[in-house]
């Protein structure tokens, strides 16, 4: 039996879904986070459970060849990456094997696995940052939360981020320092000033900015948004977001805008797309390109097809497979995002698709008795993966053909399996790689009706 702080000599041979390496130390698998497979290290145990162990490495006596430099300075303390510490085809490895380990341990399924979609760039490629602040020495900061806690690790500049990002912090910090702006502290739930949101159009370059408050200070703000909007020309949105409850959801449902229009554009798939705020977005967009050029690919329609496009977001999914079928049909419980759908659809001349505000197993289950008969429907569910009143009205619609696209191999796995158990083949499965030097991994899902 391993021992607490005892130090041992081990071999990583894998990396779980986490980005954690894994040895065998007295035949009990130990995970020693920011080590690489091939690495030789002294692993000191931490922690000693029933099945398994955690450690650190305390010396890295062979390193691996996959080992490279971090490319941020503050990587071992932010909760962000775990992958800046291996190359990047070390990395793609080890998220295709966490596709294909979770299809098989919690799927119990065996499809073709596609090859993995790689990323052109793995540095400043997010469309979108959340930054919370905090209060260090008397003074307003703001970063990322450190692994599994919620203390801000201050960040001057993150490489995924677009550098604009840090220089539209960095002028935000410097008038809420100068103005004196309190700023919110969760334990005791006081101060105001919550997070710092940006989004950016990859291909518009138009900027979103919003200011995250526990109540309405418009006119503390006004003065930075006359030098915000000065100083940075692709700022064309501001707003506010209140937020009053004492909780870990950062956003709202209040919305004030304070200079701009309460919305930027961007491009997707060549459409042109309105997003709001609150309107899920892909981070990645030109990854985000790619993996919806292989959902279409997956889905294949006709012009007869009629495709029924559930946690449908700002239409993006199925906006660009519109212009292949008869028609399509969208889902989504964000008001903000069905409006957004809407007129992103009249924006592109798009007259077959048609969009429903609600939940995507309700509305879809009302549209199935009223005589919605989708031929293909796409699914892009949230972590948690589909609801069950989803996953049964879909598999009451009977579809030629659905297709999956998750953000969590875990929950799409699972749902799957449920497919595959009425009436579905699980026929293929892409993995795609839309946040290198993270632990996260998209994937596809191809599954037809059984004949």
């Amino acid at each position: 039996m391993l021992e607490k702080n005892q130090v041992y000599t081990a071999e990583i041979t894998g990396l779980t879904s986490e980005g954690s390496g894994v040895c065998r130390v007295e035949n009990m698998a130990v995970f020693v986070p920011e080590t690489a497979v091939g690495d030789i290290i002294k692993v000191k145990i931490l922690k000693v459970l029933s099945s398994y162990a955690f450690g650190k490495a305390e010396e890295i006596i062979t390193a691996s060849s996959d080992r490279r430099d971090p490319a941020c300075p503050v990587f071992r303390r932010c909760g962000g990456c775990v992958y800046q510490h291996i190359n990047y085809e070390a990395e793609c490895r080890a998220k295709a094997m966490t596709v294909e380990d979770a299809f098989r341990r919690i799927g119990g399924l065996d499809p073709v696995y596609d090859e993995f979609i790689k990323a052109d760039n793995t540095l400043r490629y997010r469309n979108k940052a959340q930054y919370p602040l905090a209060v260090k020495d008397d003074k307003a900061v703001c970063g990322f939360f450190a692994p599994r806690s919620h203390r801000v690790v201050e960040i001057e500049d993150c490489v995924l981020q677009p550098a604009i990002f840090s220089e539209i912090v960095k002028a935000s910090l410097s008038f809420i320092n100068k103005k004196k702006l309190s700023v919110y502290d969760e334990i005791k739930h006081s101060g105001i000033l919550r997070h710092i949101y940006i989004r950016k159009g990859s291909y518009s370059n138009q900027i979103m900015l919003c200011f995250v408050v526990r109540k309405d200070i418009s006119r503390e703000l006004n003065g930075l948004c006359r030098i915000l909007s000065q100083e940075f020309k692709d700022i064309v949105s501001i707003v506010m977001n209140i937020n009053p409850d004492k909780t870990n959801v950062i956003l709202g449902d209040r919305w004030i805008t304070l200079f701009g229009k309460p919305y930027i554009f961007d491009k997707m798939c060549g459409n042109n797309i309105q997003i709001s705020p609150p309107s899920f977005y892909q981070v990645n967009t030109i990854q985000a390109e790619k993996l919806y050029a292989k959902a279409l690919d997956y889905a294949s329609p006709t012009p007869n097809s009629v495709i029924a496009d559930l946690y449908c977001g700002a239409g993006t999914i199925g906006l660009s497979m519109a212009s292949y079928a008869a028609s399509v049909v969208g889902i989504e419980i964000i008001p903000e995002a069905v409006e957004n759908a809407r007129i992103n659809a009249a924006n592109n001349d798009i007259l077959n698709a048609r969009f429903h505000c609600g939940d995507a197993g309700d509305v879809f289950e009302q549209l199935r008795l009223n005589g919605c008969s989708p031929d293909i429907i796409v699914l892009d569910p949230p972590r948690k993966g589909c609801s069950s009143d989803t996953v049964k009205s879909v598999i009451n619609a009977s579809p030629d053909k659905i297709v999956m696209i998750s953000c969590n191999p875990s929950t799409a796995a699972r749902d799957a399996k449920i497919f595959s158990e009425n009436g579905f083949i699980v026929e293929r499965v892409c993995g795609a790689d839309l946040f290198p030097m993270t632990k996260h991994v998209e994937c596809v899902v191809l599954m037809s009706r059984k004949k």
